[in-house]
């Protein structure tokens, strides 16, 4: 079968610039190439050919960044290509269906939606109910947002169908490359003065939706019982963009005076971001928004962290609390992150069992491969 994948207009694959949907699709498309004929279709990127063939996938890329100016050259791709794809998978951007479906009416058309694109503000309520029926299956990242997407198109409910993400696990392992953990572990503990401290680690976009600031508050509390602590914030503005914004700017003034030392890294590539997860001893991803389900948390599990995370949208569905980590009710509030992270830190076999369990559960249900057999499945593939 000939298919067709679209990714937003944001960020390339391959990941070169990390991204949740980039990653999600890198992680699939050797698997799903055995048995399909795959074309993805993306944004071009200054360090990437316009078309090129890797491993069996053939990769075209446009202009984008600007939603408008992505959709105008994914309808002029479909006019001008002759490929008569059988089906059409489409990322995040229920916009773009009743698009696809005009240039290609006779293909099968598959939404994936890793976000609630499905708003007021970000879709007209008629295209929304066009684009639902044009679709066949409608895959999300987590129950909560198929659950958003129901609440407001009820009708979309029979069309949804949730299939979690995954992660390289094996990349992550500590135990595939203990040598290498305890060297990587070595050299940034040197390199950032960080011997001897229990580092509590976060991974991800320097936002406030995404908390980095509440995190750094709540080690005020932290540090009256654990003052060898350390915390390591792996992140910046956006992918790839170390722009200062004034949120970064206070999250940077608020570590200057911080009790115990805070590392801010910048952005870090994607090839290079799981030695981050191997530095650490606890994960927390302080959420204060209604998360679909941050994918760090398959990472954490992967590389055998603890987790602290917060009670907001999709985060719950794969953290067990007090099985592979704990559930923050209050995530605006600096005080309710250092009661957990402090349990732990103090807790070394606590830390051990938590994140053994989380390996595991990461090892049996968050592969890859499970990924690609569940979009196979809906594919109508094995």
């Amino acid at each position: 079968m000939k298919v067709l994948m679209i990714v937003t207009e944001k960020l390339p694959v391959p990941a070169i610039r990390g991204g949740a949907i980039q990653t999600y699709i890198d992680g699939v498309l050797p698997l799903l190439a055995r048995h399909h004929e795959l074309t993805v279709l993306g944004v071009e990127d200054p360090d990437l050919p316009r078309q090129e063939v890797r491993e069996g996938v053939r990769y075209a890329r446009i202009p984008g960044k600007v939603y408008d100016v992505y959709e105008q050259g994914v309808a002029d791709f479909l006019r001008r290509s002759d490929e008569a794809y059988d089906l059409i998978h489409i990322f995040n951007r229920p916009k773009l269906v009743n698009v696809v479906r005009e240039a290609r009416p006779g293909a099968r058309l598959v939404l994936s939606m890793h976000n609630d694109m499905f708003l007021p503000g970000k879709i007209e309520r008629a295209e929304a109910k066009q684009a639902i029926r044009s679709v066949e299956v409608i895959v999300t990242v987590s129950d909560y947002v198929g659950q958003r997407i129901a609440a407001d198109y009820p009708r979309a409910a029979r069309k949804l169908r949730t299939i979690y993400s995954g992660v390289d696990v094996d990349r992550y392992s500590r135990d595939l490359h203990r040598d290498e953990v305890r060297r990587v572990r070595r050299e940034l503990r040197q390199e950032y003065g960080l011997e001897g401290r229990r580092v509590v680690l976060f991974v991800g976009r320097l936002s406030p939706k995404k908390g980095a600031d509440v995190l750094v508050r709540s080690m005020w509390h932290v540090a009256k019982t654990q003052p060898d602590t350390a915390l390591v914030l792996v992140g910046s503005k956006w992918y790839s963009d170390d722009e200062v914004t004034d949120y970064v700017a206070y999250v940077r003034a608020l570590a200057a005076r911080c009790p115990i030392p805070v590392i801010t890294t910048g952005f870090v590539s994607p090839a290079d971001v799981h030695r981050w997860f191997w530095l650490g001893d606890v994960f927390v991803c302080p959420s204060q928004w209604e998360e679909p389900l941050a994918r760090v948390h398959y990472e954490a599990m992967a590389a055998r962290l603890p987790i602290v995370t917060t009670a907001r949208g999709g985060n719950l569905e794969v953290v067990e609390a007090g099985r592979n980590g704990f559930v923050v009710e209050e995530p605006s509030d600096p005080k309710a992150f250092a009661e957990p992270i402090v349990r732990l830190l103090s807790d070394q076999q606590l830390r051990r069992d938590m994140g053994l369990y989380g390996q595991r559960l990461a090892e049996r249900q968050f592969r890859w491969d499970r990924v690609a057999k569940e979009i196979l499945a809906v594919w109508g593939g094995r």
